[in-house]
């Protein structure tokens, strides 16, 4: 029985994903030959967004109008993408097809859909990159828009497509998290690609193994011999070759300032589940969303709580997008490195 079991206090909801809080869909699209992918998430209607940064290699998109003190207060849709810097372009894509919906910043006749954007570096994965002068992004991007639904893949999917992270395959992992008492919903949604390792070097056990519900990434836990092992950094490599980009939502009424201060107590959970975190080599990046239909009943002791829980939610998604995944050529799946059944894409 997993700590949140025996509180009684919390459980996952329908999919346990991010999808389950009330008002977003998520949709994935990845190309084989390209070994990357884009994961794309979209409101049903206002979208409240900040995000929080760290670490040597951070790329992004938008990221000055999510400051609160910023003109624009709702966000159209976030991208997450592979393809390093390229990746970017998805965002385009994206906003392509919210601009054709009418969706968007309206500013007199025109509309601007917002489409922040953060990227994971994949290209030297083994994925042929040789895509000429026009870039696969956009048109991934859109395909990633038009597949959203409550209900999506993990591991081998979308952003997580071509990941690697700390000596396993990297993937895209998602989690939820219901309130007690008819509380918000918290979810993560997450493209693991971290430079640090995720695992205790003897048994295989997640460093989140204590978040754990269900079972949801394996249930192996530490043994004795974990106990005072070295920093690893199984994936070293150069600056801006790795990266954790992630989303935390919540159904709860926050203000872009909340938002803010929401994705920075969940970038706690990247730092638990991945060590070392914030590396040189690493942009890492957490946005903060709510989707505005539940108020706050104390702001202050409401949102130290849901930021706890994201927290909570954030380490278990990036332990499960890592579980998820599936064996790649050059890089092998948790699952098959500790005798789980054999998974190979």
């Amino acid at each position: 029985m997993r700590k949140q079991e025996a509180l009684g206090k919390v459980q996952p909801g329908k999919h346990n994903l991010i999808t389950d809080v009330p008002g977003l869909r998520v949709g994935n699209a990845h190309d084989d030959r390209l070994r990357s992918g884009v994961t794309v998430l979209i409101p049903d209607g206002e979208m409240v967004v900040a995000v929080d940064s760290r670490g040597g290699g951070t790329g992004s998109r938008e990221f000055d109008l999510l400051r609160p003190e910023a003109t624009v207060q709702s966000v159209n849709a976030i991208v997450l993408s592979g393809g390093s810097a390229f990746g970017l372009d998805a965002a385009g894509g994206v906003m392509a097809a919210l601009r054709e919906k009418g969706i968007g910043y309206r500013a007199g006749a025109s509309i601007v859909p917002i489409v922040p954007a953060a990227i994971l570096f994949d290209l030297n994965n083994g994925g042929d990159k040789d895509w000429g002068t026009a870039s696969p992004y956009p048109a991934l991007g859109r395909k990633a828009f038009e597949t959203a639904s409550d209900d999506f893949t993990l591991g081998n999917a979308g952003a997580g497509f071509g990941a690697n992270a700390g000596g396993y395959k990297g993937g895209l992992g998602s989690v939820s998290m219901q309130l007690a008492d008819g509380g918000p919903t918290v979810g993560a949604l997450v493209a693991v690609n971290a430079v640090g390792a995720l695992t205790h070097p003897v048994s295989g056990a997640f460093f989140a193994w204590d978040s754990e519900i269900d079972e949801e990434f394996g249930g192996v836990l530490p043994v004795a011999e974990d106990r005072g092992s070295a920093v690893r950094m199984p994936k070293l490599s150069g600056p801006g070759e790795n990266t954790t980009i992630a989303i935390v939502a919540t159904d709860a009424v926050l203000t872009k300032s909340q938002c803010k201060q929401f994705a920075i107590m969940a970038h706690q959970g990247l730092a638990r589940a991945i060590r070392p975190a914030n590396t040189p080599f690493d942009g890492d990046v957490v946005f903060g969303v709510s989707t505005s239909m539940m108020p706050l009943k104390d702001p202050v002791r409401d949102l130290a709580t849901l930021g706890a829980h994201a927290a909570d939610c954030l380490a278990r998604a990036i332990a499960r997008g890592v579980f998820e995944a599936k064996s790649q050529e050059q890089s092998v799946s948790y699952q098959d490195t500790f005798g789980f059944p054999c998974r190979t894409s």
